[in-house]
């Protein structure tokens, strides 16, 4: 199945060296569940502390050179002063309203389930209005850096903002890889989907939806973007409640069960390097 966009990302080593970001990841995922409690938060950017957005461990470390996923808070009315990153991020919004763009651009509001890019070394600004403000974040190789504009540089990508009425999604009927009967449906944001090759997609769960995902790739994170569900790996005694803002990991060929809670769609975001199912438990 074709992707409706494919996005080449780049990655900037320094400002004048240009290579390409890593379209795999050798890091074997595992089992794993982070819950709200267990979230380790710092500083976005240290060296501004409390006037830097607060920022959550998912997985991985922005400070190391490995790929990594974090959550980022913003108070209402936040507005950065014109920076750059070393390093191509992605984000999707969870709570609230959030603007990534030129400093001189008009502001664009992303509500929750929106999707952007920001590519490595142009000049941006990022602000919030929500009365609460949480993205999700996610680098392919780190540290995560914040730099001044006068280190600009084209690494010859192009920003992305995409609303969340904009997305385009695909029935379970239309996908080989989903139960007819599930009523799940996806849409595809980055990546390739070619064997071994990373990439993201979006899986919305409908309300009332019990059933299970079986992992097939070294390498698949699910963070939860909007519900909840009761997660619990298949040969594992206790289950836990995951809400927006939480993530679990999965080890190859581990399936895991899904039941969305209190009457409302559950969103999920998955980034994997080959493939996944989504089933119905009979």
């Amino acid at each position: 199945m074709k992707t409706f966009f494919t996005l080449v990302i780049g990655f900037a080593v320094s400002v004048n060296a240009i290579a390409q970001t890593p379209t795999t990841d050798n890091t074997k995922s595992k089992n794993e569940v982070v819950t709200t409690d267990k979230i380790e938060w710092g500083w976005l950017n240290p060296l501004r502390g409390d006037k830097s957005p607060a920022a959550g461990k998912l997985w991985g470390d922005r400070t190391e050179t490995l790929a990594s996923g974090f959550l980022v808070k913003f108070n209402k009315g936040f507005s950065s002063p014109p920076h750059i990153h070393n390093v191509t991020y992605r984000g999707v919004v969870i709570k609230g309203l959030l603007h990534n763009d030129d400093e001189n651009a008009e502001e664009q509001w992303l509500p929750a389930g929106s999707f952007w890019q920001q590519p490595a070394g142009e000049a941006h600004i990022t602000a919030a209005s929500g009365e609460e403000n949480l993205a999700y974040i996610e680098i392919q190789e780190g540290p995560y850096l914040v730099k001044p504009t006068v280190n600009a540089f084209d690494n010859g990508e192009r920003p992305v903002n995409v609303d969340a009425s904009n997305l385009v999604w695909i029935n379970a009927k239309d996908m080989t890889w989903v139960s007819n009967e599930s009523n799940v449906e996806s849409t595809f944001l980055w990546g390739n989907h070619q064997d071994g090759q990373l990439r993201a997609t979006l899986v919305k769960l409908p309300a009332g939806f019990e059933g299970a995902i079986k992992n097939l790739s070294p390498n698949f994170r699910a963070v939860i973007i909007q519900g909840t569900i009761a997660h619990q790996v298949s040969d594992a005694k206790n289950s836990a409640i995951l809400v927006a803002g939480t993530y679990f990991g999965a080890a190859e060929n581990s399936t895991h069960k899904i039941t969305v809670k209190n009457d409302q769609e559950a969103l999920v975001y998955i980034r994997t390097n080959g493939e996944f199912e989504v089933t119905l438990i009979e």
